[in-house]
């Protein structure tokens, strides 16, 4: 006689695995980190998931990944890391995605829960460690919480104004199975409804902009994460009025609408975009974060000119920044219904002499043929060359004053620029997760011969995961943007200068491929070539930085000419 078939159990999943399963539940498709001793357990439970893992050099690389994937989507990129040395090593990319407003989510390990309170080998207090570049900085010490951690991670990184969490499990605690059926089941995301502007602040500031006869808008990145570029675009060409964006708003309106007005914010010196703003008799801002722009760089000292902040929060306190009226809610909406009670407005002759003569600069650049190029020619070419939505991520240095001032484009999210915090060594790890998510789109990072040796490493993850972007080297043998202050500052320069690998070679010891520009007329045809790459792809490109204190000089001494 047949035996009847015995029940097959359930194995009661373990931390781990849930931490995994809520990572899948809240749509998690790629992670970044190292592994180590104590998170062997997070490892093995990624090792069966529908996750990609992207082994990085370095943890930092895999933070300025992370940091670029909720930049770029909106949703939490995951960095991970074991404990101590390599927790410490994420903290600088961390700290730019909570300064920069990207969600992001840092997963570390921690000590045995039995040395937790004793001084003991790699021992840190990750949970206070990483709380001031955070908005929270959580341990798991209970099996049952897992799910609520990870949900509450994600929900404090995805909220309005994102930024960075920490989650650190010590490794007794990621093998414990989780025996509660409910602590086993992850937690569905919960979208929250866009908060609506009050009518009666929608209505003072229609009436402030009807009464202004020079109204100018400044953008923030706040616009872009808030996809309120066609709301914004709209609002500026059909009410007629003047478009300034910050670094990290550039494409939030498009360089060929007729407001656009460019870029505020490049280095200490005042530039065209200054003059526009100094004589409005009304600023309109529009998801302004002052973590990007200090007000005092372009406000009046005495705060007569009234200001609109229309944003999804309410202003930061500041004494440079006193809004006359604050408008919070949805920025698209709310610019919609500001839109339909607002008059069309006049053309300032003003503005438009001095869009002509910043127009004008910008085009005499176009075929500069001294060498070593300029700024200004390496940029105009590489703007022929990207396409509207093709996107270029800057590293920090004096490339990107540069970037900032010349490089204009059609699509938010197309010029990546960090101006939070600002991170020197963003640019390779940016431009790798910048390609994995945009697998037909152009993706080329500016960096300097300092930001680029920052993170090189991760060019090597580029090849073995097959992400093919092309890092542009400016080479100027220095750290250029420090040499700028200090000569700007004392006529001279000090500690500032090193030497450079062959970067060709180098990055054919890597198993990418390497290209030298050796007069201006090769920049456009290999920039082509490199696209056409199935590697990742190294130009190095020799840069005049020559000018740089004379640009200064001239925008100083010039400004009251404007």
């Amino acid at each position: 006689m047949a035996q009847p078939k015995k029940k097959q159990e359930t194995k009661d999943p373990t931390v781990a695995e849930i931490v995994v399963r809520c990572l899948e539940e809240e749509g998690t498709k790629y992670v970044f980190g190292i592994p180590g001793e104590e998170n062997l357990e997070f490892m093995q439970a990624l090792k069966d998931s529908s996750i990609r893992v992207i082994t990085t050099r370095h943890e930092q690389g895999a933070a300025f990944m992370a940091d670029m994937h909720g930049r770029l989507t909106g949703k939490a990129g995951v960095c991970f890391s074991t404990l101590g040395p390599g927790a410490t090593n994420l903290i600088t990319g961390v700290a730019d995605a909570n300064s920069d407003g990207a969600p992001l989510i840092a997963i570390t390990a921690q000590v045995h829960t039995s040395r937790l309170h004793s001084t003991t080998h790699q021992y840190l207090d990750l949970t206070n460690l990483f709380a001031p570049i955070t908005k929270r900085s959580k341990i798991i010490l209970h099996p049952e919480t897992a799910n609520e951690a990870i949900r509450i991670a994600f929900k404090y990184a995805q909220r309005e104004k994102p930024g960075a969490t920490h989650v650190t499990i010590p490794p007794d605690v990621a093998g414990m199975t989780v025996t509660n059926k409910a602590a086993q089941l992850p937690m569905a995301p919960i979208p929250s409804a866009p908060k609506q502007a009050a009518r009666a602040r929608v209505d003072e500031a229609i009436r402030l902009i009807n009464k202004s006869k020079r109204p100018v808008i400044l953008a923030g990145h706040s616009a872009v994460r808030a996809r309120a570029s066609k709301a914004l675009t709209l609002v500026a060409e059909e009410l007629n009025i003047p478009v300034i964006n910050t670094m990290m708003a550039k494409g939030i309106v498009p360089r060929s609408l007729p407001q656009h007005c460019g870029t505020v914010g490049i280095g200490p010196h005042k530039d065209y975009q200054n003059k526009i703003l100094d004589e409005a008799d009304l600023i309109i801002s529009v998801g302004y974060d002052i973590v990007e722009l200090a007000p005092n760089k372009w406000n009046n000292a005495d705060r007569s000119r009234p200001i609109i902040h229309l944003d999804t929060k309410p202003a930061h306190i500041n004494n440079s920044y006193q809004a006359t009226v604050q408008v919070v809610g949805d920025i698209g909406e709310t610019l919609m219904k500001v839109y339909r009670g607002c008059e069309t407005k006049k053309d300032q002759p003003r503005v438009l002499k001095l869009q002509e003569k910043w127009k004008k600069e910008h085009a005499s650049y176009l075929d500069d043929a001294s060498w070593p190029p300029k700024p200004q020619r390496i940029l105009a070419d590489v703007r022929r060359v990207m396409g509207e939505g093709d996107i270029l991520v800057s590293d920090v240095g004096a490339h990107k004053m540069w970037i900032g001032r010349q490089y204009e484009c059609d699509e938010p999210n197309t010029c990546i620029i960090s101006n939070g915090f600002a991170s020197m060594g963003l640019g390779v790890p940016g431009a790798f997760a910048a390609k994995l998510l945009n697998p037909d789109k152009r993706v080329l990072t500016i960096t300097g011969d300092g930001g680029f040796m920052m993170n090189n490493q991760e060019m090597e993850t580029a090849k073995r995961e097959g992400v093919p972007f092309v890092a542009m080297i400016w080479n100027d043998s220095s750290y250029g943007l420090i040499k700028w202050h200090q000569e700007n500052r004392f006529g001279e320069h000090n500690f500032v200068d090193f030497t450079n690998p062959d970067y060709v070679k180098m990055a054919e010891s890597m198993g990418c491929k390497g290209y030298r520009i050796t007069k201006p007329e090769e920049i456009i045809p290999t920039l082509e070539k490199a696209f056409e790459e199935t590697v990742p792809v190294i130009i190095d490109c020799p840069v005049d930085y020559s000018g740089n204190t004379a640009h200064t000089k001239r925008l100083i001494e010039g400004y009251d000419k404007l």
